[in-house]
């Protein structure tokens, strides 16, 4: 399913083999959380405009509406979404982990409240597989608990334990239900997830655990979640040795463009995050001379394309000027030229990476855009 086609140090570029096409690697994902990206934009302008190559969806509020039974009567997520490319659907765990307040965990799996009308819902390895198999994306996640930080040491490992046994069940559950005649994507793959707060040992042993599945891919999660930056790459270079080489590598929810390039440093594959469309409906973007906020007088009267340096639809068509009017305005469409332009950026940030590491040049790559992507204007 995966192909690493080479290194430099660390660095991996390879790509995924998946059911509707093959990713290139480093790749960035685009969270489409209920469908659709938040701020006016369309499946269509991500593959046609945007150099996405995976679109992510949410388990947890698709499976609260309209309801995966609905989504597979459709003909699964490709088909509703219209998005023909890699989709994956994370497992319902991180949102049961942020719903704290309304949730009850046992070995069997999580009771919790919905949070929109707080009905009561059950959920577990088996039905956490059934929901997305029901939905139909590429890639699906396993159930896990997601552990926050900081967390007791005695915690952190009853946790990790049971979220081997719920693996297993996760694993016993997929291979039936891609077995099964009315199933409408047989080929769906399966990723583990890796857990352990911040205590090397505990995700030390838990990836090795894991690792012994032959699990499609392999997740770190339970990460961005309260710890230091400088904790989160440790705790990548900690995991990293011990996760399958042959094997894609995913770093679940992060982040900024200096954490992508740091964890492809570390040996990371693949990466989400809401960031980059949720900070441009507030008027910040990312461009390749550092972040700026629109919201700022200063770029009133300013006739620069967001970014000088991309040809994404907003950048080609309209300045900064008129897309701060829009904001000031409250019209969408300044969400959704934003939006546009961050996703732009991230999807052709991985490309330069990509192109990086073919050329062995990804260490100068790395040092001459560090400090500026991370930079406030």
């Amino acid at each position: 399913m995966f192909n690493l086609i080479k290194k430099e140090e660390k660095a991996r570029l390879g790509e995924i083999v998946t059911p509707h096409g093959t990713v290139k690697t480093p790749a960035f994902m685009n969270v489409a959380t209920a469908g659709a990206i938040k701020g006016g934009v369309s499946a269509l302008d991500l593959q046609n405009s945007l150099h996405s190559q995976v679109q992510l969806c949410n388990t947890y509020h698709l499976h609260l509406r309209p309801g995966e039974s609905i989504v597979k009567k459709m003909g699964g997520l490709h088909k509703f979404t219209g998005y023909e490319k890699t989709i994956l659907t994370d497992s319902g765990g991180f949102q049961v982990f942020s719903l704290s307040k309304l949730r009850d965990i046992s070995e069997e799996g999580v009771k919790f409240s919905s949070h929109i009308d707080g009905r009561k819902i059950f959920m577990g390895p088996e039905e956490s597989m059934q929901i997305q198999s029901a939905l139909g994306s590429d890639i699906a996640m396993a159930f896990d608990e997601c552990i926050e930080n900081p967390c007791e040491y005695e915690y952190a490992q009853k946790s990790i334990e049971r979220t081997y046994r719920w693996l297993e069940r996760c694993k016993k559950e997929h291979d039936r239900l891609n077995l099964l005649p009315d199933t409408i994507n047989k080929g769906q793959l399966l990723f583990g997830i890796n857990q352990g707060s911040t205590y090397e040992d505990l995700r030390i042993a838990h990836m090795q655990e894991i690792a012994k599945l032959n699990l499609d891919g392999y997740a770190i999660g339970g990460l961005a979640v309260g710890e230091t930056v400088d904790e989160m790459y440790h705790i990548i270079e900690v995991v990293e040795p011990h996760m399958p080489e042959n094997k894609i590598r995913y770093l679940m929810g992060v982040g900024t463009p200096e954490n992508i390039l740091s964890a492809v440093k570390r040996g990371v594959d693949l990466f989400d995050c809401v960031m980059p469309s949720r900070n441009a409906r507030h008027g910040q973007v990312f461009t390749s001379q550092g972040i700026i906020n629109l919201n700022n007088k200063k770029y009133e009267l300013d006739k620069k394309p967001l970014d000088e340096n991309c040809n994404c639809p907003a950048c080609s068509n309209f300045s900064r000027s008129y897309i701060r009017h829009l904001f000031k305005a409250k019209e969408i469409l300044a969400m959704r030229l934003c939006v546009m332009h961050n996703l732009y950026f991230y999807n052709t940030l991985m490309e330069k990476i990509r192109e990086a590491i073919k050329n062995d040049c990804f260490s100068e790559f790395y040092s001459n855009n560090y400090e500026i992507l991370s930079t406030r204007i």
